[in-house]
């Protein structure tokens, strides 16, 4: 039986799980959240000596090992498993607990932003963060940072000569009328729940990495997608800034220009992002942007021949798993995204989900 990350007579059972292990494997999806939660845990037993070994998928498996522990971020299958809302922040508990001196409490806050959790409580106060007017980017580029931004889905995303348009009547616009110009250029021609979605990019908490805890967070969810080694290297702090940089510059490129160009279709509670020859590692952030910034739907399906991502208003899982069952796929979900891998195409995949919704 796996044990759940959960408090055991007052202590998470992680913590007693690592302390523990002579060799510990951590296995996480590719998410910002799961590669914050495994850098929190990686730095936590290189500063105890324990050797680890690492790695994040979209669907992620957890075959057997030499491993005296393994810990499942994000999806079921380890001795451990970390599944909260917070990935990061249930890691960072139980770092405190047996590494405390390891803990980096941005990261973990940024790992928050990455899983849509408002930061607070003991994490942000230790990282003493501030806010300020403005836009949450990882770069102090105003027009690379908005072009780049994953955060919303606006009419200038991925093209800077359009950003340096939107902000051309401004001589030197300052952080509320650049959040202004965002907020309206995002809700325009979305559906409602923008207005909300918008919100992780405004107001931001500064950073001494990568400006803001959105832009970090940003950057986060972008290299554990495209480049897990780069992300793994980024927050275990092995200087990867600028590697990491690109890979979120052309992730946002690549997600901004699929969504705007692909082939879309609403049905009766999904609206379906067709990416034929897409890749799958787009499938999740066009999923949530979709989600915010596109469809009239409760459900947003991101779907290429092979692989799927789902994001919703509410859990996905019963049609996610339906689906991916009936194609012979496997699949992890948490809460209200997910994402499979299945035989099969684009149109047997989308008419195999309808039927389940």
């Amino acid at each position: 039986m796996s044990a759940a990350g959960h408090p055991e007579n007052g202590r998470p059972r992680a913590a007693t799980a690592l302390t523990d292990a002579d060799f510990v494997r951590l296995v996480g999806t590719a998410d910002g959240d799961a590669l914050a939660a495994a850098g929190l845990l990686t730095s936590a037993l290189e500063a105890i000596g324990t050797p680890y070994q690492v790695s994040l998928a979209a669907v992620p498996d957890t075959p057997a090992t030499d491993a005296d522990c393994t810990v499942a971020l994000g999806h079921s299958g380890g001795d451990v498993t970390l599944a909260a809302d917070a990935l990061a922040v249930e890691a960072a508990d139980a770092v405190t607990e047996f590494a405390p001196g390891a803990l980096d409490p941005e990261l973990a806050l940024a790992g928050a932003v990455c899983a849509g959790v408002e930061p607070s409580g003991r994490l942000l106060e230790a990282a003493d963060l501030t806010r300020r007017p403005g836009v949450a980017i990882p770069t102090d580029d105003l027009i690379e940072g908005l072009a780049g931004s994953t955060l919303v889905h606006a009419p200038f995303s991925a093209d800077g000569r359009a950003v340096q348009d939107a902000l051309g009547a401004f001589d030197d616009p300052d952080g509320r009328t650049l959040a202004s110009v965002l907020a309206l250029s995002a809700i325009e021609n979305a559906p409602p729940r923008a207005a909300e979605a918008v919100e992780r990019a405004l107001h931001p908490y500064v950073t001494e990495r990568f400006e803001t805890l959105g832009g970090f967070a940003d950057v986060l969810d972008a290299v554990a997608r495209v480049e897990p080694g780069t992300g793994i290297a980024l927050a275990l702090g092995h200087g990867v800034e600028a590697a990491a940089l690109e890979a979120w510059r052309a992730h946002g490129q690549r997600a901004h220009t699929a969504l705007r160009g692909a082939d879309t279709g609403r049905y009766e509670g999904v609206y379906v992002i067709r990416l034929d020859g897409g890749s799958p590692a787009l499938l999740g952030t066009v999923a949530r942007l979709g989600l915010s910034y596109r469809s009239p739907e409760p459900i947003a399906l991101a779907v290429t021949d092979g692989a799927a991502a789902v994001a919703g208003e509410t859990a996905v899982e019963a049609p996610l798993r339906a689906t991916a069952r009936d194609l012979d796929g496997r699949m992890t979900v948490r809460g209200t995204h997910g994402t499979a891998t299945f035989d099969g195409t684009v149109a047997g995949f989308t008419a195999a989900f309808r039927g389940a919704i």
